[in-house]
């Protein structure tokens, strides 16, 4: 072969080694994306609104109402629902619902239905005042017996009876006036038919005062206005939140006759009316 031949195959060989060393480097890189950002197209959707009447805070069952409770809040118009009170339908709504009691539990911002509060005068309101699990009881009062007319609704009261006894003993029969506080911490409902929101009155004379209490406690109530006189006397706004505002009574009047070998005979109005 001749040396011109040879050489021609040397670079053939060459050539073609170098291209295939080229087309394998080509196929084991990872081809390159092009990652480009997503494209956000902002639009401005405008959506109509009315004022809705709403909680401004969280309510419970048995809350009275006031007008610093509500506030007209934006709601979508296609969202407003037909019971609700609206400030272009109804713009009284806040005076007018004022006093209402709280009936189904209200959070921040829920808006007021008439389902959920119950007005004055209509029928479940002093119920829908109560706390679950209490009752209301009235008890007669008086200027006198009820600290001069200056206890108002939601005032705290302690009761306070005063009666006279008979006791016999084995020196003999004597006459005496007891008086003890057999319910403390009672929440007052209500002054006659006044349930609060007294409009800057700073008094009431009132006949009437209908507390909130205990199953047992109310029979306690009912017992002691026979036993003899009642008295209200106001506490300071500092201990409402004795035993977390919860009323404790006394009940042992409760129990039947004394049992200590004394005779015990209540005396009311000069009539003896029973034991204990």
């Amino acid at each position: 072969m001749s040396p011109m031949r040879l050489i021609i195959l040397l670079v053939a060989a060459g050539a073609a080694i170098g291209a295939a060393f080229l087309v394998r480097g080509m196929s084991s890189s990872p081809a390159q994306q092009v990652v480009s950002d997503p494209v956000v197209i902002e639009k401005e959707v405008e959506v109509s609104s009315t004022k809705v009447l709403v909680a401004n805070s969280e309510k419970r069952v048995g809350t009275l109402l006031t007008p610093e409770d509500f506030e007209w809040a934006d709601w979508p118009e296609k969202s407003v629902n037909a019971v609700y009170f609206t400030q272009e339908s109804n713009p009284d709504a806040v005076e007018e619902l004022s006093g209402s009691v709280v009936k189904t539990a209200l959070v921040e911002g829920d808006p007021i239905i008439a389902q959920k509060i119950v007005k004055k005068g209509e029928t479940g309101f002093m119920a829908a005042l109560l706390q679950p699990g209490m009752r209301a009881i009235s008890v007669e009062i008086s200027p006198e017996t009820a600290s001069a007319g200056f206890i108002l609704p939601d005032d705290r009261v302690d009761v306070i009876l005063t009666y006279e006894v008979e006791i016999v003993n084995e020196r003999g029969v004597s006459e005496e006036t007891m008086t003890k506080t057999v319910i403390q911490n009672a929440r007052v409902l209500a002054i006659d038919q006044i349930f609060g929101d007294m409009e800057g009155e700073t008094a009431m004379t009132g006949s009437t005062a209908t507390l909130e209490l205990h199953p047992r406690q109310a029979e306690l109530m009912a017992h002691a206005s026979r036993l003899g006189t009642i008295a209200l006397s106001l506490r300071s706004s500092a201990d409402a939140g004795d035993n977390d505002g919860d009323p404790t009574a006394n009940t042992s009047l409760l129990d039947g006759p004394a049992g200590s070998g004394q005779g015990v005979k209540i005396i009311k109005n000069g009539v003896a009316s029973g034991r204990s």
